[in-house]
């Protein structure tokens, strides 16, 4: 099992600083899996309701208020893949 999340900062236009139960802090620009993508992901958009990203110690993840969260493995998968690209 992958760490879980348990901080989340936005830092800039839609990228968020999240830090992982293995001390772990990662920068993931989420623009490309937002804008445009519509759905559940359209308030989203609206950099103001991005902003609202909380961290769900329950789920261990982050999530907003229309009930959008993303799933914790993934998230700490992305940014391995981030990282090893140089992103």
């Amino acid at each position: 099992m992958f760490p879980r999340v348990f901080a989340v900062k936005p830092v800039g236009e839609y990228r968020l600083e999240l830090t992982f139960t293995d001390g772990l802090r990662a920068e993931i620009d989420f623009r490309d899996d937002i804008v445009g993508r519509a759905g559940v992901f359209a308030p989203l958009e609206d950099l103001e309701f991005f902003r609202r990203v909380a961290a769900i110690p329950e789920a261990g993840t982050i999530g907003w208020p229309n009930h959008v969260d993303l799933c914790p493995d993934v998230l700490h998968s992305e940014w391995k893949a981030d990282s090893v690209c140089g992103g």
